[in-house]
Parts: C-alpha cells; structure tokens; sequence
C-alpha cells in the first residue's frame, strides 16, 4: 500500500467517525442555536443533540457528528469556546 492510499484510507475512515462535541454554558436561551449554528454555516446536520440544563443554571450540550473531519470539528471547538457565554467546549471520539 502506498502512502497515498493510506492517507486516502485514513481520511475516509476518519470522515466516518463518530465524533461528540461537548459544550458548557449559561443557562442562556441562545446558547444552543449559536452552537447549532456553526454547523449550519458549514451545511452539516448533526446525527444528534442533547441539551440539559443544570440546577446550577449551566446548560450541558452533548452534539454527534459523522462525516466531518477532527481538524474542522476542533475549529468548530474552538469558535464555540469564544461565545462569552460558553464555560468551557471540546470534543472527542465515541
């Protein structure tokens, strides 16, 4: 196997991940369309989302993407992380 065909395999493998976008904010009504919206701009649809909000008025994002690559998802991490009122997000493999 060549070393472009490996990169071609991995990248295809890793477009098929499953991969989980976990975000922490304020109990804020707009935090999860302004989550859900970065992935809109780049026409994914999220396999799913789970939102729940805490008694310590946090609200708790869990978002399941397949078919987008780490590099684009940890961006995706990253501009979320800069809406003051997100604490904290990141995400990993499932």
């Amino acid at each position: 196997m060549s070393v472009e065909e490996f990169s071609e395999e991995e990248a295809g493998s890793e477009a098929m991940a499953l991969l989980r976008l976990r975000v922490v904010a304020e109990s804020d009504p707009g935090a999860l369309v302004r989550v859900l919206e970065r992935l809109q701009n780049l026409n994914v649809t999220p396999r799913r989302v789970i939102a729940e909000s805490s008694s310590a008025d946090k609200l708790y994002i869990e978002v399941d993407i397949v078919g987008l690559s780490e590099c684009r998802l940890s961006l995706i991490a990253l501009k979320v992380g800069q809406d003051p009122c997100v604490f904290n997000a990141y995400w990993h493999r499932v």
